[in-house]
């Protein structure tokens, strides 16, 4: 398979035009996120000048895709990747004016209340969004009707119980991924707490076979993985998405990092009274 040819779908036609060398190079996770971002941003109002959020940008070849395709302003957020190396990339890239690298956990943004359009992350959420605390937070660095978005390779059907057969090898190897959840269940985990309206929740067609190409190219080694997503067929393992927007009316509170307290004296015995 010749350069031109390595990474082509039909589907991804912004996607295609990147090098496959430096989609590589650049990748960040087990999941092709041009392909990811491409598609969730397909289902977005994106509008020139918006500022983004692009949380869990890895080595930020999301960012550079959101501002180049988009005219976007990303600040590209990470906890495990350098933000020095991905300046690199970003001006390698000539987007330097619109992409701006951070270092920073997802739990302790360093941003002001309602200070992005929208905020997407592509195949990190779960590492850290599962927790029922999280949306709470996170919705309040989004202006009110503002956007946000994940996608990523996962479960697209939610596993009750024990994992099957087909993939307990691939889950006892990486337990992990337990950390996964169909868009089922991320609508509902944030639709119920009232803070955002879900918009759409959806799965790729054939995005198991997505992963499956993109995984045998860049890690054809990780046989446990490549044979547990060719073994689940898109039954329970594929690429998924999930819109959705802050309500206007939602009053967001100030997250409690500290109660304060007074010290009074009081005898810790009966017999001391």
């Amino acid at each position: 398979m010749t350069s031109t040819e390595r990474l082509v779908l039909p589907e991804f036609p912004r996607s295609n035009t990147y090098h496959p060398d430096w989609v590589q190079e650049n990748a960040s996770g087990g999941a092709n996120c041009l392909w990811l971002v491409e598609w969730l941003a397909s289902a977005l109002d994106l509008k020139p000048g918006m500022r983004v959020l692009d949380l869990g940008c890895g080595r930020a070849s999301t960012s550079i895709f959101l501002a180049r395709e988009f005219e976007l302003f990303v600040w590209a957020t990470d906890l495990w990747f350098s933000p020095s190396e991905n300046l690199q990339r970003i001006r390698a890239a000539d987007v330097e004016r619109s992409v701006f690298p951070i270092h920073s956990d997802a739990r302790q943004l360093p941003y002001a209340n309602e200070f992005f359009d929208a905020i997407v992350s592509i195949d990190a959420f779960p590492y850290f969004g599962t927790d029922d605390h999280y949306l709470s937070y996170l919705a309040r660095f989004v202006k009110p009707g503002g956007i946000i978005a994940i996608a990523g390779a996962g479960f697209i059907e939610e596993i009750e119980g024990n994992a099957p057969v087909h993939l307990k090898d691939w889950l006892d190897a990486e337990p992990s991924m337990w950390c996964m959840h169909s868009p089922a269940w991320w609508r509902m985990h944030w639709q119920r707490t009232g803070l955002v309206d879900v918009e759409l929740a959806d799965t790729m067609k054939d995005g198991w076979q997505r992963w499956l190409k993109w995984h045998r190219t860049v890690a054809p080694d990780n046989l446990v993985e490549i044979q547990a997503v060719e073994s689940d067929a898109g039954r329970n393992m594929g690429y998924y998405r999930v819109v959705s927007r802050r309500r206007e009316s939602t009053v967001l509170h100030e997250p409690i990092l500290s109660v304060p307290t007074h010290y009074v004296y009081q005898p810790l015995l009966r017999s001391q009274s």
